[in-house]
């Protein structure tokens, strides 16, 4: 437990970041919950879970997840008449902390419903009550110290009904320590697969460790998908000195337009840009000492990308932007720049052209109903 108390004496940037990330989401996921609400859609309730969560302050007094989420829900009347939180941790002191710091917030009584706290361990018993229920729209956060109570079943029980959507921490450094380790094979079939991680065994042996990063990371992303969640965005979090990844934090969805808004979040959240790619990586070596110029021109290869796969082709910029940004470390802007580019270049055409859009900023914008026609 020593290291486990040692986690929570201060807010570390990475944990500074993740909550932002988790807040964020959680407030821009709840907006748009309300406005289906607002059009006629039956939504009674709202959800928001948390099973491992760990004190309501670090001990340097910054603000937990919990704390964070609940602030805005008291904020928002429409929002604090039908959201239902449910916190756990396994550790009672952890739990008793969390309950005083809930209680001691402003306003609280706004909460029609007032959260619930409990104390547990996270395993087999929570995965199957969640499948065995129909939820409704629920945002859940998962953040295990390591990788006790975290699997694919639990992952897909949380987003397998509509509005259903989970983010969660998943501890790169322990799991790849533990992917060889006997001891745990339990835990990694449970979060790979298990015909999927002994496929992963063969093939890491020889691997660099830059290279099982990627690998690891994208056999996770696969393993979900194949559970039917099609949109996967993970954001890695390097160590104290920019070395290697930690953790990654791990966004799932069912939903095309969680990941945009997910994606956006966490590309203003990276350390670092290259051509104004964003790297969904935060480092607090790169977040002190930011790159000053671009090494992989990521802009050149999204244009020549975009060249071949949809030569001959008509779309607005919007077609464009959700056909072609699932997977990619791309956004928006991304798109509206290099098309830009591509048009000043002769390389697509526009309508209307460049010529009569407004001017905005000194550059000529691409909105989101330009059509472009690809040579």
């Amino acid at each position: 437990m020593a290291k486990v108390e040692q986690f929570f004496d201060e807010q570390t940037e990475q944990s500074e970041a993740k909550a932002r990330i988790v807040a964020k989401y959680f407030d821009a996921w709840a907006h748009v919950m309300l406005a289906n609400r607002r059009k006629g859609i039956r939504i009674d309730r709202l959800g928001y879970i948390d099973l491992f969560a760990g004190p309501g302050r670090y001990k340097d007094g910054a603000k937990s997840t919990p704390l964070l989420v609940l602030e805005q829900a008291v904020a928002k009347p429409e929002l604090a008449e039908i959201l239902t939180t449910m916190f756990n941790d396994r550790d009672e002191e952890n739990v008793d902390s969390l309950r005083i710091a809930v209680d001691a917030l402003p306003d609280l009584a706004k909460l029609k419903h007032k959260p619930r706290i409990y104390c547990g361990e996270v395993g087999a018993d929570a995965e199957a009550m969640f499948k065995g229920i129909r939820m409704f729209p629920t945002f859940s956060f998962a953040d295990p110290f390591g990788y006790r109570g975290l699997s694919r079943g639990f992952v897909q029980a949380m987003v397998k009904d509509w509005g259903c959507d989970c983010v969660f921490f998943f501890n790169y450094g322990r799991i790849n320590a533990g992917i060889n380790n006997d001891a745990v094979r339990a835990h990694m079939d449970a979060l790979f697969g298990r015909e999927r991680i002994d496929r992963m065994r063969a093939f890491m042996t020889e691997m660099r460790p830059n290279e099982r990063e990627a690998f690891v990371l994208e056999e996770l992303a696969s393993a979900l998908r194949d559970l039917g969640a099609p949109f996967i965005l993970p954001f890695r979090f390097k160590r104290a000195d920019g070395s290697r990844t930690s953790h990654a934090l791990v966004f799932v969805s069912k939903d095309k337009l969680g990941y945009g808004i997910m994606k956006d979040i966490m590309a203003k959240e990276s350390s670092t840009e290259d051509e104004g790619v964003p790297s969904f990586t935060y480092s607090p070596a790169d977040a002190r000492c930011p790159l000053l110029f671009s090494l992989n021109r990521p802009i050149a290869a999204l244009a020549n990308d975009l060249a071949v796969r949809y030569a001959g082709r008509t779309m607005t910029m919007k077609q464009i932007y959700e056909a072609h940004n699932v997977n990619t470390p791309f956004v928006e802007r991304n798109y509206k720049r290099v098309l830009n580019e591509m048009e000043n270049a002769g390389r697509i055409t526009a309508s209307p052209p460049a010529a009569e859009r407004q001017m905005r900023k000194g550059e000529r914008t691409f909105g989101e109903n330009v059509t472009v026609t690809f040579r």
